[in-house]
């Protein structure tokens, strides 16, 4: 599978005040796959220590010294390491805690030696060790599932991804085109940008192998985080991830989580749980001027789950409803919220943890919120996901008339429409969705 972050590794290899790269992201979402790729195809030789695979070696990093470790590490493996020529590939680095503060060192005393590294639950595996992270000698990546471009080119959908790259406002998009797109977009919306799912899936073309796949996914997640976890952490952890799935899409509440619970320790499970990439807080703003984070309203949130995929797993959805029904209805249209939001952050700076809001109005008694709000260039841009035939927008209207915003974006599973002030787009246009947005 070729990922879009294979550019950033390219461009990491010829940096020349090159870091350590740390890869942050949920398990299973290609990590050491994208890496292993990236190193066969760049070096001469890449060392890879798996620190599941073999515990033993973390005796390497005893010392922090990196000219120890590597001594360490050639003397166990009987390899030689050598700058410019071999990448050093620590996976499962968040079994190794001594591994993640080594890394530092590697910037300031082995600067030429090409080092990476790819975990999850890393701030579950630091607390407690008295290691701090090592922040301005580390650059951090983050890797998310595949997003709809990525699984078009798994699925050797080229001629439909040039077309998508070059749509332009105006275009037409006939019938057959736009009912194959939409085809791609239903198959996505169920089995997901896991990458396991979609093997799954171009193998055998069977939606319940890939859902199967999904659910033992699901129960790996739940297993992790037993392992890091304290007893009283878990409870309220594995509560809310099990939980969550039937809060996209609408207001947080921790009394719909558990209501016996006391709301600090949802608080510290959702902060778990988010910096595991496992879910991702959408934050109520009141929009009033960027960075919209400065105006958030803490208190005030929605949730996204990790990957459409597992989300439609964990909601037991009916295969047979992603063929027969709008898009926008399933599951009161958690599911094409999620597929936006999921989208919006696969196109983010992959050096970033990209953050999404939400609208409400602040005015007492008012009802008017909008789904997604997005910096585009000078404006601040609405987004709603609303069936193509029946949404009435008057939110968004309302947002566009109190903030001034020049137009708004409207996804559904219509053609595309340029009728100002609100701008349709369909699922698989996302992706285009900030280059559109410039262009009007």
């Amino acid at each position: 599978m070729k990922r879009s972050i294979e550019a950033e590794l390219n461009r990491w290899k010829v940096e020349p005040l090159r870091m350590p790269l740390l890869i942050r992201g949920a398990r299973q979402v290609g990590k050491s796959f994208t890496v292993e790729k990236f190193g066969k195809k760049n070096f001469e030789q890449t060392v890879t220590i798996n620190f599941e695979l073999k515990p033993s070696l973390k005796d390497c990093f005893r010392d922090l010294d990196p000219t120890k470790i590597i001594r360490d590490i050639e003397l166990a493996l009987k390899v030689q390491i050598r700058p410019g020529t071999t990448l050093l590939f620590l996976d499962e680095v968040q079994l190794c805690p001594e591994a993640i503060a080594s890394l530092r060192y590697f910037k300031e005393l082995m600067g030429d030696l090409h080092v990476i590294a790819a975990g999850s639950l890393l701030e579950f595996s630091l607390e407690g060790k008295n290691i701090s992270f090592p922040v301005g000698r580390v650059q951090s990546i983050y890797m998310r599932p595949l997003s709809f471009l990525e699984f078009l080119q798994v699925m050797d959908e080229d001629q439909l991804i040039q077309f998508i790259l070059s749509y332009e406002w105006g275009m037409e998009i006939g019938q057959a085109v736009h009912e194959r797109l939409m085809d791609q977009v239903k198959i996505y919306f169920f089995i997901g940008g896991m990458p396991g799912a979609i093997a799954k899936y171009q193998a055998t073309k069977s939606l319940q192998d890939a859902q199967n796949y999904l659910m033992t996914l699901i129960n790996l997640y739940r297993a992790d985080m037993a392992k890091y976890a304290t007893k009283t952490q878990y409870r309220y952890l594995q509560i809310l991830f099990d939980r969550a799935p039937e809060s996209v899409g609408l207001r947080f509440k921790y009394s719909f989580i558990d209501p016996d619970a006391k709301s600090r320790d949802l608080q510290t499970a959702l902060d778990q749980l988010s910096w595991a990439g496992l879910l991702n807080p959408v934050l109520a703003t009141s929009a009033g001027g960027m960075p919209l984070q400065s105006q958030v309203k803490s208190k005030v949130q929605k949730l996204l789950y990790l990957d459409i995929g597992m989300l439609q797993t964990a909601l037991k959805v009916d295969p047979l409803i992603f063929f027969r029904e709008d898009l926008t209805l399933i599951h009161a249209g958690a599911l094409a919220e999620q597929f936006v939001g999921q989208e919006l952050i696969a196109y983010a700076n992959p050096h970033d943890r990209m953050q999404l809001h939400f609208w409400e109005r602040e005015k007492k008694d008012s009802s008017a919120e909008v789904d997604y709000i997005l910096p585009v260039g000078p404006h601040i841009v609405p987004i709603e996901v609303k069936a193509g035939a029946t949404g009435k927008l008057r939110s968004i209207h309302s947002f566009m008339e109190e903030k001034k915003s020049p137009f708004g974006i409207r996804i559904c599973g219509s053609t595309p429409q340029k009728s100002s002030p609100v701008l349709t787009l369909p699922f698989y246009l996302v992706s285009q969705l900030r280059r559109l947005c410039s262009r009007t």
